[in-house]
């Protein structure tokens, strides 16, 4: 578990970390190997899940080695999909992180919600539900490696 103390936010313990695959942690399908190593070693403090439509069809491919459960999302209905799995999560112990228009209610909902810009770009409906954003995917997990970075943005 990552625990962090925030000023003004209060008490962080994550447990779950709940990640989109397509434009969040994969570009155009694929996963950067230094992305692979950074989920590897957040693995070691929370579960990580990775949520997908398999849009590029890579999915099972690219998470092959990786600590983490993929879970797809079938469907049209993606963001609600996502939704429903979070759903199952103590949310308070859970950061999601993503990018597109469908990761907005996890983004909303989680305990943390970390919207990443990226190559593929960041749907602005998702944008507007997340505590923080980042450039990109390598960002975003260094925030919860090194929790002096999220200490510093959220604290009031």
């Amino acid at each position: 578990m990552i625990s962090m103390d925030i000023p003004g936010w209060g008490n962080l313990e994550v447990e779950n970390v709940v990640i989109d695959l397509n434009g969040t942690l994969a570009t155009d399908g694929k996963v950067p190997s230094e992305v692979k190593k950074k989920i590897s070693s957040l693995a070691g403090h929370a579960k990580i899940y990775v949520l997908t439509a398999d849009t590029q069809g890579t999915a099972t491919e690219e998470i092959q080695g990786m600590k983490v459960e993929l879970i797809k999302i079938e469907g049209k209905e993606s963001k609600e999909g996502k939704f429903n799995f979070l759903k199952t999560l103590n949310l308070d112990k859970t950061v999601a992180i993503g990018n597109g228009s469908n990761d907005q209610l996890i983004l909303r909902e989680a305990g943390l919600g970390i919207a990443v810009l990226g190559d593929e770009g960041i749907s602005v409906t998702a944008l507007r539900q997340a505590d923080v954003m980042v450039k990109d995917i390598s960002d975003a997990l260094d925030l919860l490696l090194k929790p002096n970075r999220l200490t510093a943005t959220l604290r009031e």
